[in-house]
């Protein structure tokens, strides 16, 4: 989830997608975001040249903004990287020690949800999402 947004390319009417992130445990490291509109490869978005990406400092909330985005279906993952190292830590191989969420904050049960459960339209106009950070340990 590294990198910046990924303009849009031939022209299409785009448009701002803007996401405040509220209950993070506190502001260390940054939040890296994906938008990505791949079911298969949500919600870690590498490999995707579509994915949209932004990494911000982490702060008590966090608004961050993809923009230049192309109408479709999207969602979007986030990853409260408090060591900045550019991976999700887990403990056990299994369970998150950093927090995460997911657009339409998306429940998580035995792994991450799956897109349609996080899945949004993006039309042409402006829009906002706001998406609860969520940590297990």
């Amino acid at each position: 989830m590294l990198g910046g947004n990924t303009p849009a390319q031939d022209g299409a009417e785009t448009s701002t997608v803007q996401v405040t992130v509220t209950n993070l445990r506190n502001t260390k490291g940054v939040v890296r975001a994906c938008m990505t509109t791949n079911p298969k490869l949500f919600p870690k978005c590498r490999g995707e040249a579509k994915a949209y990406s932004v990494t911000v400092p982490a702060a008590t909330t966090v608004t961050l903004s993809f923009k230049d985005v192309k109408p479709g279906r999207y969602a979007i993952a986030l990853l409260h990287d408090e060591n900045n190292n550019g991976k999700a830590d887990r403990a056990l191989m299994m369970m998150p020690k950093e927090g995460y969420g997911f657009s339409r904050d998306a429940k998580v049960r035995m792994g991450p949800p799956k897109f349609k459960s996080a899945a949004f339209d993006v039309t042409s106009e402006d829009q906002s999402q706001s998406i609860k950070m969520r940590y297990m340990l």
